[in-house]
């Protein structure tokens, strides 16, 4: 296992800069997501560590040693790629005695490995399959365990899940997360599914045009984003802006177009007058009870079933937001309810 660190890193292209002053430090055994949508610079990160491009400026680290001019192939991290990069005339076995054939391991050791590693991915008794007689799930599994048995520092995927079936996904992450447990191998995990990431992750670094924007456990990220983007990035959020009006203590009114609501400042140090942003999440618009805080009338545009919830789109005097119910309520379009909006869900923006 390695501690990975990245200081100030630079990758341009053409001049623009694809990654621009990342720094981040890596634990060893810490399975570490970047998260962001196309074209934020995960990938072009996750490949400067691999060695596959050069950084402009900045410095990578494996536990203390500096890699920038360490080529790839002496690096000692092994890479999952989305297309699994079988080779499509080499058998199960083959495939993944690769990397231990390169590196000139013994006869003896490659027939331990590879055989572990076959048990590990539930693929005993595929050894002589070709790639083409395999499911994506299965070709997955052997591209799992062909970066596995070369017993890497690091290990790096690259979207892996993203040619499976949503249902084969969920699945496949289970198994790498447990894997990766199992293992202890430090992992940097690319991917734009927020799902995915807040399911198999110990802190989830999310990405936004070459910078990172915020570096949390998957929990923190999702209850408490830091910006709009991580905010509307990370699951379902409404996002607005309010004047404050009022505050007592640590608590805040805010004048919105539908009406005035308390919430926790936390430590948001806007004064009386000041206009700021925030963002709640769907599931902290309830149906109102009496004596619920923060009470909002709203017109019902869309109700979709869920199955265990009703995602609902609301017009509130011209602001449209978004809310669950319990599937068992009975709301539909046109309805007019009364929600509730508690203090503590109002998470303040940068």
């Amino acid at each position: 296992m390695s501690r990975l660190i990245l200081k100030d890193l630079v990758k341009k292209f053409d001049n623009v800069a694809a990654v621009n002053h990342v720094s981040l430090e890596v634990e060893e055994g810490e399975f570490v997501t970047l998260l962001g949508p196309s074209g934020c610079g995960k990938t072009t990160t996750l490949r400067t560590i691999a060695g596959f491009y050069q950084p402009d400026e900045g410095e990578i680290y494996f536990n203390d040693r500096l890699m920038n001019n360490i080529p790839p192939a002496k690096r000692n991290t092994s890479m999952c790629f989305q297309s699994y990069a079988l080779f499509p005339h080499m058998n199960v076995w083959d495939n993944i005695a690769f990397g231990l054939k390169m590196r000139k391991i013994s006869q003896p050791e490659q027939k331990k490995r590879v055989a572990q590693a076959l048990e590990m991915m539930s693929l005993s008794g595929m050894e002589k399959r070709m790639p083409g007689q395999l499911s994506g799930g299965q070709q997955q599994r052997v591209a799992l365990a062909r970066a596995i048995v070369t017993q890497p520092d690091i290990l790096l995927f690259d979207e892996p899940l993203s040619n499976l079936d949503a249902k084969l996904r969920v699945q496949v992450r289970v198994e790498i997360k447990e894997m990766q447990k199992r293992l202890g191998i430090t992992s940097i995990y690319v991917t734009h599914d927020q799902d995915e990431a807040l399911a198999i992750s110990d802190r989830i670094v999310v990405m936004n045009q070459g910078q990172i924007e915020q570096v949390g456990d998957p929990q923190s990220i999702y209850l408490h984003p830091m910006t709009s983007f991580v905010a509307g990035f990370i699951g379902l959020a409404n996002i607005l802006s309010g004047q404050v009006v009022a505050r007592k203590e640590n608590q805040v009114q805010l004048e919105l177009p539908f009406g005035r609501f308390w919430a926790f400042a936390g430590g948001l140090r806007a004064s009386v007058g000041d206009t700021v942003r925030f963002s709640f999440r769907p599931e902290n618009v309830v149906q109102y009870r009496e004596g619920s805080p923060n009470k909002v009338s709203a017109t019902i545009q869309h109700a979709i079933f869920m199955g265990d919830t009703i995602d609902l789109f609301l017009d509130a005097k011209g602001t449209r937001l978004r809310a669950r119910a319990e599937s068992a309520a009975k709301l539909k379009p046109g309805d007019i309810a009364v929600f509730s909006i508690d203090e503590t869900a109002f998470q303040f923006l940068e």
